[in-house]
């Protein structure tokens, strides 16, 4: 009578197929195809004097015992290390601080140079906004306090300065067509 391959046919542990006699092996109880029992790690083929199984997944002797050392047990894949090396990013967009809400609010231009004059970086003298680096004599750029400065048109000059226009012309007129010529330089939007 001739072997037939009808009847109870077994699938692979592997690869699900189902294994013919011909093809079969069985290890441990668990059918496989010959050409399927292999390391799940190197694919290396096994035999049945050399391989090591943890939980159905397939060793070589080797393997086995460096997965051992590695994970210090034998219930993790090789594969775990790595899926966890996967770097996160870090989260770039951070939820506006103390520091950030001190720059923002009511922004006031800076009366020389236009820009933004935030509460850290501004001095305030007859209601006008300036920078404290743009706080300075229009003549001279001598630096100059809310106490020793004299301002005509908007204009800032120490008083040195100031003083010495006025003597030099007799009139502050001079100085007013000077400060018109500068608050129109001053205006003109930057390229």
């Amino acid at each position: 009578m001739a072997m037939s391959f009808t009847g109870t046919q077994q699938k692979c542990k592997v690869c699900e197929k189902t294994v013919y006699p011909v093809e079969q092996l069985s290890a441990d109880g668990v059918v496989y195809h010959k050409s399927c029992f292999k390391c799940s790690h190197c694919k290396g083929t096994l035999k049945l004097s050399n391989y090591s199984s943890m939980e159905g997944v397939l060793y070589c002797k080797p393997h086995f015992e460096q997965l051992f050392k590695e994970t210090g047990s034998f219930n993790k894949n090789f594969q775990s290390p790595a899926k966890s090396a996967e770097k996160l990013s870090p989260e770039l967009t951070r939820s506006p601080s103390k520091a950030a809400s001190m720059f923002s609010g009511t922004q006031e231009k800076c009366a020389t140079c236009g820009k933004t004059a935030y509460p850290l970086e501004k001095v305030t003298v007859e209601s006008q906004a300036y920078h404290k680096s743009c706080f300075k004599c229009s003549h001279g750029g001598c630096p100059i306090t809310p106490s020793n400065y004299a301002a005509l048109e908007g204009i800032l000059y120490c008083k040195h300065h100031f003083s010495q226009l006025f003597k030099e012309k007799g009139s502050y007129n001079h100085l007013i067509k000077s400060a018109s010529v500068k608050r129109a330089a001053a205006s003109t939007p930057e390229a």
